[in-house]
This record gives structure tokens, C-alpha cells and sequence, in this order.
């Protein structure tokens, strides 16, 4: 899934419904965080005001339904919401009717808030039914370039030394809230924001990288 640049345009060629980075001659990346958890979601927020970042949540719907204020905070401070289906389960092992299930149960949720056009499935592995089904919910497929195993590392120095190492123009770093996940992701964007200021970039929510020239 997360490989070099060459091979992710022959994969993208292949299955041209799923993105993983956007080309841009622009030094602008986007930030992708998966998850939301009423522990450690503020935190991540908190970061992000400070530094004047916004990013695009992929949400799980079944933890967004007892938190309708964390919700409401996430876009009022200006994220974007992308959906995550309903529980945090590998898409892959659904059947294509179990799946389209889950993006409808999840866009019922979200859609009470915002309308969402960005889809990441579950375990980050898709089939051909994925992307169909994705699109007759007028989804596109997102999916990164940059995933630092924060999910199987648990090292926010790790994390950030990979997201340093590998960032390029137009990627999509993926990165993940909820319990200690949500705690390192924090202290990830707080060693790896003011660096990547440094160095020229802009970090944005998809949308935005989506229309860079």
C-alpha cells in the first residue's frame, strides 16, 4: 500500500478510482487524520490551532453519533470530514452489499453535519467493488503516500522522522487518533508542523491540495 512514488502511479493506473498523492509543483501536502476519539481528538485539535493547520478527519460514523459537540468543534474550527465507514474493520474482508451497508450507515451520520466526498476504507486495502461502490456515492477513494506505521510503531519520533524523510509535493500523510495512537499523533504534529513551515511547505486538508496547479 504505501510505496514508492513510481509504483503508486503504475497502481493508480491500474485502479484510477483511488488517489494517493496529487500532483503539484507547489510545496503543499495534505493531512489525513483517522479516527475521533472524545480523549484525544481535542488534543490533536489544540495542535493543529496552534499552528494554523487544518486537516481532513476520516471519520468511524459509530464514534461520531455520542459526540455530536466534538463534531460540531471539528468543522467550526475549518477541518474537513471524510468517511471512514462504521466501525474500524478491514473493508477488504466485507462482501460488496456489506460494504455499500457501511458507506450509506456512515453517510446517514455524517450528512447530519457535512456532506463528505472523500472515502478511506477500512485497513487502507480496497477491491474493484470498492471503488464502484465508492463511486455511486460519489466518494473518490483517498488512500496516502505517507503512512508512518503509527498504527504498528509506537514511536512519535519514528513518525515524525519518517513523515520528514519521505514528505513530497502533493502527499497525503495518514495519520491516526484514538488512544495512545491519538496521543502520539499529537506529539507527531507538534515535532513535525513547525519543521515542515521550515522547510516551505504548507500542510491543508484535501480539498485544498486537490485544486493546487
Amino acid at each position: 500500500m504505501f510505496q514508492p512514488r513510481w509504483l503508486l502511479r503504475i497502481i493508480e493506473k491500474l485502479s484510477p478510482g483511488v488517489t494517493y498523492f496529487f500532483k503539484t509543483q507547489e510545496r503543499i501536502v495534505a493531512l489525513s487524520i483517522d479516527g475521533l476519539d472524545p480523549a484525544t481528538t481535542p488534543k490533536i485539535l489544540s495542535v493543529l490551532e496552534k499552528y494554523q493547520v487544518h486537516a481532513t478527519f476520516f471519520l468511524i460514523s459509530s464514534r461520531v453519533e455520542p459526540n455530536p459537540e466534538l463534531m460540531t468543534e471539528l468543522l467550526d474550527r475549518g477541518h474537513e470530514v471524510g468517511n471512514h465507514l462504521t466501525q474500524d474493520e478491514p473493508s477488504v474482508l466485507l462482501s460488496p452489499s456489506e460494504f455499500e451497508a457501511a458507506v450509506v450507515e456512515a453517510e446517514n451520520i455524517l450528512s447530519k453535519y457535512t456532506r463528505p466526498k472523500w472515502l478511506r476504507p477500512g485497513g487502507g486495502w480496497y477491491k474493484k467493488s470498492t471503488i464502484d461502490i465508492a463511486q455511486k456515492h460519489g466518494y473518490r477513494v483517498v488512500l496516502g503516500d505517507i503512512f508512518p506505521y503509527d498504527t504498528h510503531i509506537p514511536s512519535s519520533w519514528f513518525a515524525s522522522l519518517f513523515i520528514l524523510c519521505k514528505i513530497r509535493p502533493g502527499s497525503i500523510i495518514i495519520l491516526h487518533d484514538t488512544g495512545m495512537w491519538g496521543k502520539r499523533t499529537a506529539t507527531t504534529l507538534e515535532k513535525i508542523l513547525p519543521m515542515l513551515d521550515r522547510q516551505g511547505y504548507r500542510v491543508v486538508p484535501l480539498s485544498e491540495l486537490a485544486h493546487s496547479p
